[in-house]
């Protein structure tokens, strides 16, 4: 695995992330959005995170600038590729932005650039033709807080390259991930084919009121000893990421109760501005939400 400059397509909350942890374990990074103002919000996303690597890992304020000053910022494709060994795409999770980016993407980068997707729902599969070197392509999944929940799914396709494979394993576990390698395309990987159902059961007790938020985490919690609930999980994910997925399914089932599900959070939470963790305020209120409350697990 010769990887040394790294290239991050996306610079939404999850792209920062894989950038800003790749550059902390040492490589030259160059983020990757369509315009400037991206790349300004990008950059403050970023300068936002150095505080957590100091709590939660320890790094000195050096390590974290010094990360800082192993990135740039670039909005011309062809020059943000331009040295690239690897570019992870963290772009919107919709087929045709995607499809299109592939297709610029394969003419602009270098022959010998490696690419890897780092969507959660869609398969490697789905792109491979339109990024033009189907046998350098695969997906590489992140979760959110990565340098805490630190899983990276490597997931081929049947025309992956088996050493790009194993040089993406390689390049995660350089970057202090968990290497998961996925032998064959599963929608979802192995992290969201066992969360979203828990998830999908929350909000489905929700909208037939069956129970409250707070009850139904608080299940979760005490049963199974998880230190958050699917509500709680939902507000790090983001309300907005779980709307689109809701309305996503609800037009592809005709299934009510997505349907319901995504009026929910559209009406009550989004159009309130409560959009999660990011925001202060979705299911929960923070940064002191009662689920982390002495007596929220008591009677």
């Amino acid at each position: 695995m010769n990887y040394r400059n790294i290239t991050v397509a996306g610079s939404g909350v999850l792209g920062s992330q894989i950038a800003y942890q790749t550059a902390f374990k040492g490589f030259q990074v160059t983020v990757y959005d369509i315009n400037d103002e991206a790349l300004e919000r990008a950059k403050e996303r970023i300068m936002q995170l150095k505080p957590h690597y100091q709590a939660d890992l320890g790094a000195t304020q050096e390590e974290v600038d010094s990360a800082y000053n192993r990135m740039s910022f670039n909005s011309d494709l062809s020059q943000a590729v331009a040295d690239a060994d690897l570019v992870i795409e963290a772009i919107p999770e919709v087929v045709q932005i995607k499809t299109d980016f592939y297709a610029n993407l394969g003419k602009a980068a270098p022959e010998k650039t490696v690419f890897a997707t780092n969507s959660s729902t869609l398969l490697p599969s789905q792109f491979a033709e339109a990024t033009g070197r189907p046998e350098k392509f695969l997906a590489l999944h992140f979760a959110n807080e990565i340098w805490k929940n630190n899983t990276a799914e490597i997931m081929k396709h049947p025309g992956t390259d088996m050493n790009v494979f194993q040089d993406v394993i390689e390049f995660a576990k350089a970057i202090g991930m968990v290497a998961l390698p996925l032998h064959k395309e599963q929608p979802g990987y192995i992290l969201n084919s066992l969360l979203v159902p828990l998830l999908d059961a929350a909000q489905r007790l929700l909208v037939k009121e069956v129970a409250d938020v707070e009850t139904i985490d608080k299940t979760w919690m005490v049963a199974t000893g998880a230190p958050m609930g699917p509500f709680a999980i939902l507000d790090v994910v983001g309300i907005n990421t779980a709307y689109h997925i809701g309305r996503a399914k609800a037009e592809a089932t005709g299934d009510e109760e997505f349907k319901k599900i995504a009026d929910l959070l559209k009406t009550e939470y989004i159009d309130k501005g409560k959009l999660g963790r990011a925001t202060g305020e979705g299911f929960y209120k923070y940064p002191n939400p009662s689920f982390l409350k002495p007596d929220f697990l008591k009677n």
